[in-house]
């Protein structure tokens, strides 16, 4: 049996009857078991807004009311964040306007590094583990993941992008975040193979796994943030996580077989990324287009051009072992430097002028204010998106990004705790 993905077309005035339709060509209510816990991860590429970036208000919505019409109950369904050190899910959730939607429908928020049990892979998964293509040599010891996770169902919620790491980001990557834990960047080195193997553990402990990924904004260049941002108009959802991101990948441009995660989980049957064998429903001549993106490593920014010398290049051998160390968070502070500091303030806004007059600027700008019909937006503003973090808003922001940053990394925090163990007692 092929593995088949849905895409339409949709603008803001049918988008939310267009995910409904979309979800049911995929057949999610076959993978999707109504009696078991839902989570919707949400996507937060970027804590500012940024077109492309992230999982969009729409998308959230149209996935949620989809659910409630088709008799899901509310209280069996929750959104999902984790965090990374340099992005506050918490700003994020609110400059994407995704809290205001999971608000609106009484939801569960569920952040995953606040008050949730996490347990070690192999209690986790078992023997599964000894089939990891690279987890076990990055982490000797284990890992450990959300014991949420574990018989839960997931509902993958990524955009259609470019990424400097791995060419094209989507619902395979989506599970990075909330699988691994901070010191995910380890992997980098090894992330296609690692993303396979996150693929394996979400086939073991889900229920079921579904992904509905918006392509209203797409985003090309160097991703998921620095990106150049095209408002395309499509939508795509499906059981296959692999098939997924290969019809995304062929959209803009590039040959899934290509791309190395792609072609991994392909040959290991972890679902199919050859398009001559993928089922394409819905709107054929949308599956059809080719927006011929140019990539992310033809204009490379400066830190992603750093990162690949330090994770692939000649920095690697003097730096890269800085990482594992509780030196590492010299790494977090000039992620944040180059891209909170200055590009997002003093770059972002040109670079996402055009897209943000499109409608769907135009819909996330009066967001909070439009009533929504069965179908969608019938009345959106005329007025392009205006953003509130911007310049040098965005620019003090940053500055307190940093410093939550450097006080909440992973290595800086163990050795707290050391000091605060080792410590003897007053008698």
């Amino acid at each position: 049996m092929k593995s088949r993905v849905a895409i339409l077309k949709t603008n803001p005035r049918t988008v939310l009857a267009d995910y409904g339709e979309l979800m049911n060509l995929a057949g999610y209510r076959e993978v999707i078991a109504p009696d078991a816990d839902t989570a919707l991860k949400v996507n937060i590429s970027w804590h500012f807004f940024y077109p492309g970036s992230s999982t969009t208000p729409w998308q959230l919505e149209g996935v949620i009311r989809t659910m409630l019409r088709d008799g899901y109950d509310p209280a069996l369904i929750h959104a999902c964040h984790n965090r990374t050190v340099v992005i506050d899910a918490h700003l994020g959730e609110r400059e994407n306007k995704q809290l205001p939607v999971v608000e609106a429908h009484d939801l569960r928020n569920v952040h995953l590094y606040e008050g949730e049990e996490w347990i070690h892979i192999r209690d986790a998964v078992g023997d599964l583990a000894d089939d990891f293509l690279c987890l076990n040599e990055v982490y000797p010891k284990g890992f450990h993941i959300p014991r949420r996770f574990i018989g839960e169902n997931i509902i993958h919620l990524p955009t259609v992008k470019t990424h400097v790491f791995t060419t094209t980001t989507g619902a395979m990557k989506n599970a990075f975040g909330g699988l691994l834990n901070e010191r995910r960047h380890w992997t980098h080195p090894v992330i296609h193979e690692t993303l396979v193997d996150l693929l394996m553990i979400q086939k073991k402990i889900h229920r079921g796994v579904f992904a509905v990924m918006d392509g209203t904004f797409a985003g090309d260049g160097p991703g998921p943030r620095c990106m150049i941002p095209h408002a395309k108009n499509v939508i795509l959802a499906s059981s296959d996580q692999v098939a997924i991101d290969a019809v995304a990948a062929s959209l803009m441009g590039f040959d899934p077989m290509e791309i190395r995660f792609i072609r991994l989980a392909h040959e290991l049957g972890l679902g199919c990324g050859d398009l001559r064998e993928i089922e394409l429903v819905g709107d054929e001549s949308a599956a059809a287009e080719r927006w011929n993106f140019v990539g992310p490593f033809k204009e490379m920014t400066f830190a992603s051009r750093m990162q690949h010398k330090i994770y692939w290049g000649p920095l690697k051998k003097p730096i890269e072992w800085s990482l594992k160390t509780v030196l590492a968070p010299w790494a977090y502070a000039a992620s944040v430097l180059y891209h909170d500091t200055f590009w997002y303030p003093f770059k972002a806004k040109k670079q996402m002028a055009e897209v943000l007059e499109s409608p769907w600027g135009r819909l996330f700008r009066d967001w909070e204010n439009l009533e929504a019909d069965e179908s969608g937006f019938p009345q959106i503003g005329d007025d392009p998106a205006e953003l509130q973090l911007t310049g040098l808003s965005a620019f003090w922001t940053s500055l307190r990004i940093l410093g939550t940053c450097l006080k909440e990394a992973p290595e800086i925090a163990q050795r707290k705790r050391m000091s605060a163990t080792s410590k003897p007692r007053e008698s």
